[in-house]
């Protein structure tokens, strides 16, 4: 963790932010509530009920991140694209967190490093959208912003902003929590026993002998090591994970962003790891005001419209200290635009010194409709940018230190392609997300071997140049 004296002695405090600075800022993306007073009313509950994550948590993740810039981790950041209220059970949270165990499981094994582990879960409850209103049949309603705001259903009731809906989020995301936890403490990611986090398609899967020979040798090393010291190798037993969402619905934010006792500073303790989306990343807008003073690790989503100088710009505004694993860039471009876009904001960030964590994230620009009027994506154009980010970040002489994916441990058939080889058919039968596309747990654990083999062939070619 950080020093005592940095944790207890501010380098510099951001100057003129508050916890509600932000409302003197443009705020994109925020629902238009009908009722001012409940709105206030929930507010003031929310700041009296207890945080969801410690400051400590939040420290040790943000030095874990520092490492991660620096090569000697590998972030691993997955989850659904939205959480909705009825999936708050114990099949789904447990299936999500065995599919990110056996995706880090992968990575651990071909990459030779650790893997910083983060769930898009316990607040991924709001999601922005292109456009305030839809219209269905000459009716026109507001736009379904996530369970924190609004139901899915088209109707006046339905779709109307319900403060009320921030407290269940608090609720919901304390439940998954306190059940991770749980979990995790109780040896459920015990790697004595990784076959216990094996899902039911282990055996017809495609991958699955590639998956039965990377747990039996891992199995092997750690039998191994415990019979040269004689004794259980510490901490096997266990791993740490953390939670992320889009930090979108400020007022929510703010209520949960306090100060702790012998830290300076203020945290958001609704979730360890914020992140800021494309269409709320305006330097001078309240998202960003809000997220300067802050003392969480952060990121930001970076598309092909983002201009060197503008990256340039916000990492002033929100990294002026220059802290190890204080700022991450999640860059979404789509396969068909990264090899154009990203390498000038590479070079620009690299030629001025500046310490960020690269992680891409191959789902959002890859999004398209279908004939049939699904929203899907394209396994291979996941892969495809996945790949060439590898590609960009070696020659920019940079790093790709982590992946941001949507994905579920569900049987679900939204993303075309993969081992299986999903068709628009295929989409028919178990398309379940409210919002976007998610990788099934097959095809997110493909995306894991693609990106060991991807790591392996560059890691290759640099020896032998």
């Amino acid at each position: 963790m950080p020093t005592p004296d940095r944790n207890l002695h501010p380098v510099n405090l951001p100057t003129g932010w508050t916890t509600t600075s932000w409302r003197d800022f443009t705020a994109m993306q925020l629902p238009r509530y009908p009722d001012p007073a409940e709105l206030e009313g929930v507010l003031a509950e929310l700041r009296g009920l207890p945080p969801l994550v410690t400051s400590w948590e939040i420290l040790a993740l943000k030095q874990q991140l520092a490492e991660a810039q620096e090569g000697k981790r590998f972030l691993l950041q997955g989850g659904d694209c939205a959480e909705t209220f009825d999936a708050c059970s114990s099949e789904v949270i447990s299936n999500r967190l065995k599919v990110l165990l056996q995706m880090s499981l992968v990575l651990v094994h071909g990459l030779r490093k650790p893997v910083v582990r983060v769930g898009r879960f316990a607040g991924q409850y709001a999601k922005p959208r292109s456009a305030d209103t839809e219209t269905i049949d000459g009716v026109t309603l507001p736009t379904y912003r996530g369970d924190m705001v609004n139901s899915p259903g088209f109707s006046a009731e339905a779709r109307r902003p319900d403060a009320r809906r921030m407290i269940k989020a608090h609720a919901r995301s304390a439940m998954t929590m306190n059940f991770v936890r749980a979990l995790i403490d109780g040896g459920f990611a015990d790697l004595h026993h990784p076959e216990y986090w094996n899902l039911s398609w282990v055996g017809h899967s495609p991958l699955a002998d590639e998956y039965r020979r990377m747990v039996t040798a891992i199995g092997d090393a750690v039998r191994f090591m415990e019979t040269l010291s004689g004794q259980e190798v510490h901490n096997l037993n266990r791993v740490d994970f953390y939670t992320s969402h889009e930090a979108l619905l400020l007022p929510y934010e703010e209520s949960l962003t306090r100060e702790v006792p012998r830290h300076w500073g203020w945290f958001n303790l609704s979730t360890h790891y914020p992140w800021i989306g494309m269409r709320t990343a305006a330097v001078d807008g309240a998202h960003v005001e809000y997220f300067r003073g802050i003392r969480n690790p952060i990121a930001l989503k970076v598309g092909p419209s983002v201009t060197p100088d503008q990256l340039l710009r916000v990492i002033d505004v929100l990294n002026p200290e220059d802290e190890p694993g204080r700022l991450t860039f999640i860059h979404r471009m789509g396969a068909s635009h990264i090899a154009g876009k990203l390498p000038p904001l590479l070079d620009a960030v690299r030629r001025d010194g500046r310490r960020v964590l690269w992680v891409c994230d191959p789902m959002h620009g890859n999004t398209e409709a279908t004939a049939n009027g699904y929203k899907t994506r394209r396994f291979a154009n996941i892969g495809s940018e996945l790949e060439q980010a590898f590609d960009l970040h070696a020659a920019a002489g940079t790093r790709l230190g982590g992946v941001h994916l949507e994905l579920t441990g569900e049987d679900v058939t939204e993303c075309l392609g993969g081992a299986r080889e999903l068709t628009e058919v295929d989409l028919e039968r178990a398309y379940h997300s409210t919002v976007d596309p998610r990788l099934n747990y097959e095809q997110a654990l493909e995306v894991a071997m693609l990106i060991v083999r991807k790591q392996s062939s560059i890691g290759g070619a640099a020896s032998s140049s």
